[in-house]
């Protein structure tokens, strides 16, 4: 098993130990377009009280990546849904599983099949 299908197999169990109710499929897909990051210990979590990390998910993802052009409340809103959806407690919010939570979020599947 290459290292990139043991993070997606890491991923999936994750999902599905939380209920996140995420199909492998776009888990799989999310993980892919994240290429090298998922390797990084820093950069495959998300630091969901960090502001500037916020900043970047919601400039980079949201806005750049799936089109999305609400109000910054909306999308904090979002974004914060996502990271509670992890738990608070949870140390390993995985950038990959946060990402597709706002795939789903916002109805953006479609950029994924």
């Amino acid at each position: 098993m290459s290292q990139r299908e043991e993070k997606i197999a890491l991923y999936i169990a994750n999902a599905a130990e939380l209920g996140l109710g995420l199909s492998d499929d776009l888990i799989t897909k999310v993980t892919a377009e994240l290429g090298p990051s998922i390797y990084n210990a820093d950069s495959e979590t998300v630091a969901c009280t960090q502001g500037s990390e916020l900043e970047t998910i919601k400039t980079n993802f949201l806005v750049k990546r799936l089109g999305i052009y609400a109000s910054d409340e909306m999308m904090y809103a979002a974004i914060s849904s996502a990271c509670e959806k992890m738990g608070n407690s949870n140390r390993n919010k995985y950038r990959a599983l946060i990402y597709a939570l706002l795939v789903k979020e916002f109805n953006k599947e479609y950029i994924y099949t």
